[in-house]
């Protein structure tokens, strides 16, 4: 009971920790996996330091993707789904958000997606690879703000693609769901999800990633997401777009290797790269280092 009146207390009061679970706990650095990596500092909005990881590719670049994670745990769980890039050629920037790993500040929805128009700013500023042939790559509520943080940047149309996996349409309507799931708020779950902002949907920015291509990636089981998110991102997006569903659970579409080859030969041809099939002979192609889950948990 007393769980049930918490998370009363939450929705009525429309708090971001509905959303946002961060974990201080770093579970592992890239050199304990066997990569090279730059500790990467960015100034928040607030002043408060933004931690990231930049894995350089370990072969010539041909490309660079930003990846944003989703809305619990941090970088060093997340790692596990870009972790091979590098072996395929691509610079990778892993952002913590505020209040997520060992980033200052406070999480809300707001300081999230102000956080990856930073990370998305400081890449753009970049030279080579990283400005000229820049992916955005979001995973659940990451997936979500990558598609804002894109849509309404003045330059977003020096993005190359946008991928979203798992991402919810809505703040409003993901919130229902989860409160009509629950018989304490069950009764209660249209007028309590108005108190969620959609200022910062993804269906609602969809449209305006055009002409920036989008690619959705959903798991046709996901306990967490249902698919039926990502098909009305597909629908609102105008520009050119894909949707991939795949069987599975939530994020776990680069936990298989087919998974991972598809995902690269995408990059590789929105990013002007190698063939899929020249990219798939090269090391790293499939697999994870010793101990590395391939993602985590949410």
């Amino acid at each position: 009971m007393r769980a049930a009146t918490l998370l009363l207390a939450l929705l009525l009061a429309g708090c971001s920790a509905l959303f946002l679970h961060p974990s201080e706990r770093m579970v592992r650095d890239p050199a304990q996996i066997g990569l090279r990596y730059e500790d990467v500092r960015l100034a928040a909005p607030d002043g408060a330091v933004l931690r990231g990881w930049y894995l350089p590719a370990a072969t010539p670049a041909r490309g660079t993707v930003l990846h944003l994670h989703g809305n619990a745990e941090n970088i060093s769980t997340f790692i596990g789904a870009v972790h091979w890039l590098p072996a395929r050629g691509y610079n990778v920037l892993l952002l913590d958000y505020r209040g997520f790993g060992e980033s200052g500040g406070e999480p809300s929805i707001e300081h999230v997606n102000e956080d990856a128009r930073v990370a998305l700013d400081w890449l753009l500023a970049r030279p080579g690879p990283d400005s000229e042939r820049l992916v955005v790559f979001g995973q659940s509520l990451g997936g979500s703000v990558a598609i804002y943080a894109v849509a309404h940047h003045p330059q977003r149309e020096r993005v190359r693609a946008v991928i979203s996996e798992g991402a919810f349409s809505s703040y409003s309507r993901i919130a229902r769901e989860k409160m009509a799931a629950f018989w304490l708020t069950w009764p209660l779950q249209w007028p309590l999800s108005l108190l969620f902002s959609d200022r910062y949907a993804a269906e609602r920015a969809a449209p305006l990633l055009d002409p920036v291509p989008l690619l959705i990636m959903h798991g046709e089981q996901d306990p967490v997401v249902p698919v039926t998110h990502s098909r009305r991102l597909f629908d609102a997006a105008k520009g050119p777009r894909e949707l991939w569903t795949q069987p599975g659970g939530h994020i776990e579409a680069l936990t298989h290797p087919e998974g991972r080859e598809r995902f690269a030969a995408y990059l590789d041809r929105y990013t002007g790269a190698v063939s899929a099939a020249a990219a798939s002979s090269r090391p790293g192609a499939a697999g994870s280092p010793a101990g590395l889950p391939a993602s985590p948990r949410r």
